[in-house]
C-alpha cells in the first residue's frame, strides 16, 4: 500500500471548500477568482512544468510582481513536486546573478521588463527555461500554460522532500538558501490554524509581498488551509485596506503597515468592529504602536516571531483562555516548538536572563543549500538551531527578543545585513572603511545609517555614496543617512564597536 501523499499542495487542496465556484480571492482591481480558478490555473502551470521533464528537486526561481497568477505558480510548483525559490522584486543584477548561479534553477520566471538582463544571467548559468509573468495577467508563462490540461494529479512527495528555498542574506559573505520541506511548512500551517483559532467564515486581508515567509507561508497557507476568502492588495494601500476592513476578519501586517493605518482618520472602532484578529511580525512592533492601536481600535495586536529557516516559532495567545497578549513580547513558543535561551557556552541561562535563542521542532529547516559546513555550524550538538537572535523568557513563559547577535537590521519587515552594504561601500572611490548600523525609526522600525572613513586626500560626498549604492542594491537596503567621519570607535582588538555607533545615532529619527 502506498503512503498518503505528503505533498503540501495536497493538504491545501483538500481544505478547499465544497463549493469550488465560491470566490477565493477578490483583488483590489475588482477581479474575482474562484477556488476552481486556483485549482485549474495551478493544474495548467503544473502540466507545463511537467512537460519540461525536469529532474526531481529542480528549482523554479521566481522574481515577479505580486499577483494571483504568481500565487498559482507557487501552488503549481508544489503540485509538480518541484522546489519554489521566491526572490524579492527589489533585487538588482549582482544579487540575481548570485542567486541563479548558486541555486541553478531549471526554470526562471521574471517580469517582461526584466527579461533582457535576467534571461542573459539565467542562460549563462545553464537555465534552459525562462518565462515572463506580469501583474496584469500577461506573460509567456500564461501563454504557454494555456495549451495544457486543467486537470493534474499532485506528484507524490514525502514530508522530508524539499518544497522551497528561501535566501536569507548572510551577515558575513553571501546569502544562504534555507531549505524548507513539505513537512516543515505543513506542520507550521496546521499549528497556526489551531493556535490562531481560524474559523469558518474568516476572511483575510492580504496586503503583504509574497516572496517571503510572512506573506507567502503564514498568510496564504493560513487562508488556504482554512478555505478562507482573501481580499488581495497588489501593494499596501492604507485607505484601500480601511475600506475593506468591514468585509474582513483577519489582517496580517508588518509594524510599518500599522503605523500607516494609524495615520488614517478613518481608523475607528466602527471601522474594525467586524475584525477578529490583527497579527504583526517580521520586525519589532514598537510599544507605542501597540498601545496606540489598542486605544484607537479596541483591538490588541498579536505579535509573533519567526524566521526564514523555521517559519513561525512563537506567538502571543489568540484565545483569551491561553493568556493575554503582551506588548514588547513575541508570546510563547508554539505547540511542538522547543525554545531555549543559552549562554556562549551553550548552557541554559537562568529564567529572565538574556542569551542566545535556540529552537527545535517539526518546522525547523533541513539546512542551507549546498553549505554543509555552515549548516553544521548553525546547529547545536543535540540538534537545536541557533537562531542568532538574543532574548529572554520570563517566569510566565513569554519570550522577548532583545536584539540580534549579528547586527541584522530589520527595516519595514525586510532583513538588511550591514556586512553586505559595507562591502559595496568599501569598494566605492574615496572610501577607506565603513560601518552600517541600525537605528530606531518611527515608520520602518529600524533603518540603516552608514558611517564612512575617507581615504587620505579624498572627500567623498555622502549623498553621492548613497546614490551609487542604489545602482547595486535593492532600495530597502540603502541607508537613510550617511556620515563621513575621522575615525570609528574600536575595541583593543581593533574591532569596530557598533554598539557605540548605534548609541551615537539612535536619536536621529526620534
Amino acid at each position: 500500500m502506498s503512503s498518503p501523499n505528503a505533498n503540501l499542495f495536497s493538504a491545501l487542496r483538500a481544505a478547499f471548500p465544497a463549493d469550488l465556484n465560491a470566490v477565493a480571492i477578490e483583488t483590489d482591481q475588482g477581479l474575482l477568482y474562484t477556488w476552481s480558478d486556483l485549482d485549474r490555473a495551478s493544474a495548467m502551470m503544473a502540466n507545463l512544468l511537467a512537460s519540461l521533464q525536469l529532474p526531481p528537486g529542480a528549482r523554479v526561481a521566481v522574481q515577479v510582481e505580486k499577483s494571483v497568477e504568481a500565487l498559482a505558480l507557487y501552488l503549481a510548483t508544489l503540485r509538480a513536486g518541484l522546489v519554489f525559490l521566491p526572490l524579492n522584486t527589489a533585487y538588482q543584477t549582482s544579487e540575481i546573478e548570485y542567486f541563479i548561479t548558486n541555486a541553478e534553477p531549471a526554470v526562471v520566471v521574471c517580469t517582461a521588463k526584466n527579461f533582457g538582463w535576467v534571461s542573459k544571467i539565467a542562460f549563462k548559468a545553464g537555465t534552459q527555461n525562462v518565462y515572463t509573468l506580469d501583474d496584469d495577467r500577461s506573460g509567456s508563462l500564461l501563454e504557454r500554460a494555456a495549451h495544457h490540461s486543467d486537470q493534474h494529479t499532485p506528484v507524490q512527495r514525502s514530508a522530508d522532500d524539499l518544497a522551497a528555498i528561501l535566501y536569507t542574506s548572510g551577515t558575513t559573505g553571501r546569502s544562504k538558501g534555507a531549505m524548507l520541506s513539505h513537512g516543515n511548512l505543513l506542520s507550521n500551517a496546521q499549528t497556526l490554524k489551531d493556535y490562531w483559532d481560524w474559523q469558518a467564515g474568516d476572511v483575510l486581508i492580504h496586503a503583504l509581498p509574497i516572496f517571503h515567509v510572512h506573506g507567502l507561508f503564514v498568510a496564504i497557507h493560513g487562508a488556504l488551509l482554512n478555505g478562507s476568502k482573501m481580499l488581495w492588495f497588489g501593494r499596501f494601500d492604507p485607505k484601500g485596506v480601511l475600506a475593506k476592513l468591514p468585509e474582513a476578519t483577519v489582517f496580517m501586517g508588518v509594524p510599518t503597515l500599522y503605523v500607516r493605518l494609524l495615520q488614517e482618520p478613518g481608523l475607528t472602532r466602527e471601522a474594525v468592529q467586524n475584525m477578529r484578529l490583527f497579527i504583526s511580525g517580521s520586525a519589532p512592533l514598537l510599544i507605542e504602536t501597540f498601545k496606540d492601536w489598542q486605544t484607537r481600535t479596541g483591538h490588541t495586536i498579536l505579535e509573533r516571531y519567526g524566521m526564514s529557516e523555521t517559519a513561525m516559532l512563537t506567538s502571543n495567545p489568540c484565545r483569551a483562555s491561553d493568556g493575554e497578549r503582551r506588548g514588547g513580547t513575541v508570546g510563547f513558543a508554539l505547540p511542538g516548538v522547543t525554545l531555549r535561551v543559552v549562554d556562549d557556552a551553550g548552557q541554559a541561562v537562568p529564567q529572565g536572563e538574556i542569551g542566545g535563542i535556540q529552537v527545535q521542532g517539526p518546522n525547523v529547516f533541513k539546512g542551507y543549500w549546498r553549505m554543509p559546513e555552515k549548516t553544521a555550524e548553525e546547529f547545536s550538538a543535540d540538534g537545536f538551531f541557533k537562531t542568532g537572535d538574543v532574548g529572554r523568557v520570563d517566569a510566565d513563559g513569554y519570550v522577548t527578543i532583545v536584539g540580534r547577535s549579528k547586527d541584522l537590521i530589520i527595516s519595514g519587515g525586510y532583513n538588511v545585513y550591514p556586512a553586505e552594504i559595507e562591502g559595496f561601500l568599501n569598494d566605492l572611490p574615496g572610501v577607506a572603511e565603513s560601518a552600517v548600523v541600525g537605528v530606531p525609526h518611527p515608520d520602518f522600525g529600524e533603518v540603516g545609517v552608514a558611517v564612512v572613513i575617507a581615504r587620505p586626500g579624498a572627500t567623498p560626498d555622502p549623498a553621492q555614496l548613497l546614490a551609487q549604492l542604489k545602482a547595486g542594491l535593492a532600495n530597502f537596503k540603502i541607508p537613510k543617512q550617511c556620515y563621513v567621519v575621522e575615525g570609528l570607535p574600536r575595541n583593543t582588538m581593533g574591532k569596530v564597536q557598533k554598539n557605540l555607533l548605534r548609541q551615537q545615532y539612535s536619536g536621529l529619527f526620534a
